[in-house]
């Protein structure tokens, strides 16, 4: 498979998939991710693929069934010379539907490499708000 552009950076990456996802565009989404046999998406229902093929088939089906929009909150960021991690909050709208689903946990993996930056893996889980208030409880905090 050819890639079509080069990104500078993995927010440009970012940008372009979630872009990819608005429009239900799986040929353009699946053009953002590394050419690695290992490359891996984790959808919030626990499905693991690897590779290409999978990742993109998957996509084509989640777009078949539905129109789907992404709010994306980054949560943090942490990048080197040829790898970035993006842990973001995901509210995600389904068709017309105005009621938000969600929210989603994310981990984004990017590397960068001869075409730029691109996605090498993606984890998506559903949150569990209830369970996160009581870990934050339980951790103790330092005042400075």
């Amino acid at each position: 498979m050819s890639q079509v552009a080069s990104f500078a950076s993995p927010e440009d990456v970012e940008q372009a998939f979630y872009e990819a996802i608005a429009k239900g565009d799986a040929d353009r989404l699946i053009q953002l991710w590394a050419e690695d046999e290992d490359t891996l998406c984790v959808h919030p229902t626990g499905v693991r693929l690897i590779g290409l093929a999978p990742i993109r088939e998957s996509w084509r089906g989640i777009f078949t069934t539905a129109r789907i929009r992404m709010q994306a909150e980054t949560i943090a960021r942490w990048q080197s010379s040829v790898l970035a991690i993006h842990h973001l909050t995901e509210i995600l709208f389904v068709g017309d539907d105005p009621s938000p689903h969600g929210p989603l946990h994310v981990t984004q993996v990017y590397t960068r490499g001869a075409h730029g930056w691109r996605l090498v893996s993606r984890h998506a889980s559903a949150a569990d708000d209830g369970h996160q208030a009581m870990a934050d409880a339980t951790v103790p905090h330092t005042l400075h």
